[in-house]
Order: structure tokens, then sequence, then C-alpha cells
């Protein structure tokens, strides 16, 4: 029995642009936010957690205004590395709410 992953069957089923298959990749975005921030702020990775992404922004909580300055001064280098994570780019910014 072989498996066909989520995203080859959400396309094939209901194209590129469809309402299911863009929440399954905000779902990837997510994930693959998370564990960036774990690796790049192992200390105080917990202090941010993506939300959601909408056209092509991530919303980040912060737990301090301290937390999202540092997001802020790295955000180029934290949007690369989830782009890099997810394999194409789907983040352009991240928005921090503290």
């Amino acid at each position: 029995m072989s498996f066909t992953p989520l995203g080859d069957a959400i396309k094939s089923h209901h194209g590129d642009d469809s309402v299911l298959k863009k929440q399954a990749d905000a779902g990837l975005v997510i994930t693959a936010a998370e564990t960036v921030f774990k690796r790049l702020y192992s200390d105080i990775g917990e202090q941010a957690r993506p939300q959601f992404l909408k056209n092509r922004t991530l919303t980040v909580a912060c737990s301090s205004s301290a937390m999202a300055g540092e997001i802020r001064l790295n955000q180029n280098k934290i949007v690369q590395a989830i782009n890099d994570e997810v394999g194409e780019s789907v983040v352009d910014r991240i928005r921090y709410l503290s």
C-alpha cells in the first residue's frame, strides 16, 4: 500500500488555488516557523508563537516588546530560514503582536 502526500492529493482534487490547499500550506508554514524560532532562539523561543499566515505575512504573537524588537531586527534572517525550512518562498514579512 502506498500513501499519497497530502499536498499532492489536495492538488489533484482541488487545484493549486483552492482554499483547502492554502490552509494546508499555511499549516506547514506555522510548523516551519515554530521550528525556526526554537532553533534561532532556543532559550526564548517560547516567547514567540506563530499564529497564522495571510497574504504572505506571518503573524507572530510575542510575550514581550523585547521579543517583538528582536524579531523586527532579525526579520530578514527569520523569513529566509522559514522559507528554507518550507522549501519555497511563501513568507515575505513578519507582523508581530506584543
